[in-house]
């Protein structure tokens, strides 16, 4: 596979924390790490875990999916609009992005060899599957490498949206509150990512499946 070109999600991150003047120390206090782990996310020297990740976008207000949009401003999400006004920001959004470029919209057929792909630390990639713009859903295929967790702390994350999933192949535990989940291929879940969750591969063979967050507005 020739995935597609990955974004500087670092770059990204830096962008949307200087455009909503937050600063680096500030960021890493709400989002609960170190300035210094913060900081070499920006520059692309180290990787964020799916937890940090979340937490990162979630503490400036932005969407997940946006992160993928490497030739596009980073957007607001509508989850943290604060009026009736702006929660007509995704039609807008989308309008717009097609008038200005009608092909960059990911699909309707979106072969191995397009897919947009975010390297994660702790053994997981993302692939994005497709994009509808002015949309703020993460439609992705996800792979926990063996041993590969979505926080290398052992830590439970939460974030906004709605969550489903599929595991096609290899086996994935899910944490989900205070109850143990092991989904092997064909078993597919959904819950409210507010509940504290977290996945983990502790088999010889990647896990890999079909997830798609809905972030509510």
């Amino acid at each position: 596979m020739s995935p597609a070109a990955v974004p500087p999600v670092g770059a990204r991150i830096r962008q949307a924390r200087l455009a909503k003047g937050v600063s680096l120390r500030a960021l890493a206090r709400d989002v609960g790490v170190s300035a210094s782990l913060v900081s070499q996310i920006e520059t692309g020297k180290s990787q964020p875990s799916v937890s940090t990740l979340y937490a990162i976008t979630t503490a400036l207000g932005i969407s997940v999916e946006s992160l993928f949009d490497a030739g596009e401003a980073v957007a607001v999400s509508p989850l943290a609009a604060a009026s009736p006004a702006a929660a007509q920001a995704p039609v807008l959004r989308a309008l717009a992005a097609f008038a200005a470029d009608p092909g960059r919209r990911i699909g309707p057929v979106v072969t191995p060899g397009e897919r947009e792909v975010l390297e994660l630390d702790s053994g997981v990639v993302w692939e994005r599957l497709g994009h509808v713009p002015g949309t703020d859903v993460d439609f992705l295929q996800v792979t926990y490498r063996p041993g590969g967790a979505s926080s290398g702390s052992g830590g439970l994350m939460r974030h906004a949206g709605t969550e489903y999933g599929c595991l096609t192949s290899g086996e994935l535990v899910l944490t989900l509150g205070f109850e143990e989940y092991t989904l092997r291929p064909g078993d597919a879940v959904c819950f409210e990512s507010t509940t504290p969750h977290r996945y983990r591969n502790d088999g010889a063979e990647p896990a890999v499946g079909v997830w798609f967050v809905f972030s509510d507005t």
